[in-house]
């Protein structure tokens, strides 16, 4: 029954703006607006919005792809400072009660030797936490040189 009410909930979180929950109680994450920009080369960056629902503070520790390849968390090297310089990290803070959003020069994932992915399809991340349940959100491959939808619009 609990795995018909997860796909259930997966389902209709992916029908409703491409969102997700992890079910891990008073700390749970949820994780919505995601969307992947379609690679020009062999990477390709990633955005989306992590809300910590919980009274716990976590960190995001990883992210893999339904398509492949290699997913770096990325945070710039210093705040404040122009041009914006990112640097990898080991983790991204999700502190309790907060929506930390991974955006354009800011945190956002760096994806690298993924298979071949298409404009206006989904594809599937898999979030893993330190603490909460992993997430599996569904992200929009776009082209904003096409018109493609973008993270400002969501």
């Amino acid at each position: 029954m609990a795995g018909l009410v997860a796909a259930a909930l997966l389902v209709a979180g992916a029908g409703a703006g491409c969102s997700a929950k992890a079910a891990s109680g008073p700390g749970s994450i949820a994780a919505t607006a995601a969307y992947i920009q379609l690679p020009t080369g062999k990477t390709t960056v990633g955005y989306l919005d992590i809300r910590n629902n919980g009274v716990a503070a976590d960190q995001l520790v990883s992210v893999s792809t339904s398509v492949g390849g290699t997913v770096a968390l990325r945070a710039p090297a210093s705040a404040g400072v122009t041009p914006v310089v990112m640097r990898t990290v080991s983790s991204i803070d999700i502190p309790a009660g907060t929506l930390v959003q991974l955006v354009p020069n800011s945190y956002h994932l760096l994806i690298t030797g993924a298979r071949a992915m298409r404009d206006g399809k989904d594809i599937q991340l898999t979030l893993k936490f330190a603490h909460a349940a992993a997430v599996t959100i569904y992200a929009l491959v776009t082209n904003p040189q096409n018109g493609g939808a973008s993270y400002f619009l969501n």
